[in-house]
């Protein structure tokens, strides 16, 4: 898969010219983070970290991913609605896992009161990378998807125009004319502005749920920025505020220092570190509100890893889209291996394969954000602890993805500039709207790449390990 730019990256002063264009570029589009030293401040800024040089993707592989979003999509709502499924696939999960268990509890709580809300709007991210098989084709396999707080939609959106500045640089005008137009942040906000639309109050506002510590706050605002440019008010608060001042008032709608919210954007809740008891009483209140939300719990759970190993099992899917035999074709050829690790004899068989051969696995556990998987070593000393215990069944097994990798430059604020070996991880953003059964909106949205090192077994951008990207077709 070697980029049409082998020649240049050996050619260093050009590469150095080419790094000082690409941060001022950077600072210039807007790819910005705040500090780590000041996470809550934007008058200390830098850019947010990109490779120098796009990256080829296969495009048969990049087009394979779009054409199936809507499936999943489909299939994520379809999941959201089955009550039985997500007790049954979750039932051993909740017996060890205290965070997917309180989850579930609001999520039974919800329905027992009966839901107020009638409208739905998913906003998930489907990550794959390409897996290089013996003969050395690639194929593109689903790593996870995010049905919550899925980013960088808006950075990703700005990068596009710094890699076409940097190509030019480097004398590549034809291909830097080659990348694909992308800008996620219009399609996830498009997706808001419908379901605020079908939520029938002009006054009403969409409400950001954020975290206390915000460096990612400019990924945020381009989306907020499209709302704003609907005419559709957009408030930030975090669960301390909804818990101290968030009410239920007739019919359930939800108000927030006395404004109706018409919609619930999360870009928080998707980790335990994000709840202590004020703000599971704040989330139970945004559930049984009337308000839209972005996720409702039960699509959050859809996005749990047990899910994905259960989706793999035969005939699952052919139960969750009854009739849909090509959808059902499209989402299975996108799946690795994944295995349970339940308590009983199949468990017991494939704890044990992956304990005698651990690089051939990743152990992952029910969460988001990056940077919670465990490989090789790590993954046997971990399997080893508790392959006789019921916290096993807190994790699911996978086969390893092995990706070819490519030479790139990753920018970093204060990193000396060197090539590193490095794989991609390419992410489709999917929107959807349903209004009672019927489904309004079904899109893919737009992309997003990220790049790391090869020795960075796991985490995203926000984790600090990866950085932005743009893919180049090939």
């Amino acid at each position: 898969m070697a980029a049409p730019w082998e020649d240049v990256l050996r050619d260093t002063p050009a590469i150095r010219e080419a790094a000082v264009v690409a941060v001022d570029a950077a600072l210039l589009e807007g790819v910005l983070m705040r500090t780590e030293g000041e996470p809550n401040a934007s008058d200390v800024v830098n850019f947010a970290p990109f490779t120098l040089l796009p990256s080829a993707v296969p495009r048969t592989l990049f087009e394979q991913a779009y054409a199936v979003q809507q499936d999943f999509n489909l299939l994520v709502d379809a999941i959201s609605q089955n009550k039985e499924f997500l007790e049954r696939t979750l039932a051993s999960t909740i017996k060890v896992d205290d965070f997917t268990a309180r989850l579930f509890g609001i999520h039974m709580q919800v329905l027992e009161e009966g839901l107020a809300q009638s409208v739905f709007l998913g906003i998930n991210r489907s990550d794959y990378m390409f897996d290089c098989g013996v003969d050395g084709t690639a194929a593109l396999k689903q790593i996870e998807i995010n049905t919550i707080a899925a980013s960088f939609g808006g950075l990703t959106a700005r990068t596009l125009p710094v890699h076409q500045r940097v190509l030019k640089v480097l004398g590549k005008s034809k291909e830097a004319s080659q990348l694909l137009p992308n800008n996620p942040s219009k399609g996830l906000a498009l997706g808001i502005a419908k379901a605020w639309e079908l939520y029938g109050s002009p006054s009403a506002v969409v409400m950001f749920l954020v975290e206390e510590v915000q460096r990612n706050i400019f990924d945020q605002r381009c989306v907020e920025n499209e709302l704003w440019n609907r005419n559709i008010r957009v408030v930030r608060r975090r669960f301390r505020d909804v818990f101290e001042k968030g009410s239920l008032g007739e019919g359930r709608r939800l108000y927030m220092d006395g404004q109706e919210v018409a919609v619930v954007y999360y870009r928080e809740g998707y980790v335990p570190k994000n709840y202590d008891q004020q703000n599971w009483e704040a989330r139970l209140l945004l559930e049984r509100s009337r308000a839209v939300k972005c996720p409702d719990i039960a699509t959050q759970l859809a996005g749990t890893k047990k899910v994905q190993q259960e989706l793999s099992r035969p005939g699952t899917l052919e139960s969750l889209l009854p009739g849909r035999a090509e959808a059902v074709a499209r989402l299975r050829a996108t799946f690795a291996g994944l295995y349970s690790l339940d308590m009983g004899a199949e468990g017991d068989q494939i704890a044990a394969v992956a304990i005698a051969d651990p690089d051939r696995f990743v152990l992952k556990p029910q969460r988001e954000g990056g940077g919670n998987n465990l490989y090789g070593e790590e993954l046997r000393q971990v399997l080893e602890k508790i392959r006789d215990s019921p916290e096993r069944t807190s994790y699911i097994l996978m086969d390893k993805i092995k990706p070819q990798p490519a030479l790139n430059y990753l920018l970093r604020a204060h990193s000396p500039l060197r090539v590193s070996e490095c794989i991609s991880e390419l992410g489709i953003f999917g929107v959807y709207v349903r209004q009672g059964k019927e489904m309004v909106m079904n899109t893919a949205a737009g992309h997003l790449l990220r790049t790391k090192a090869i020795e960075h077994a796991d985490g995203g951008v926000a984790a600090g390990v990866a950085v932005l990207d743009t893919p180049y077709l090939v």
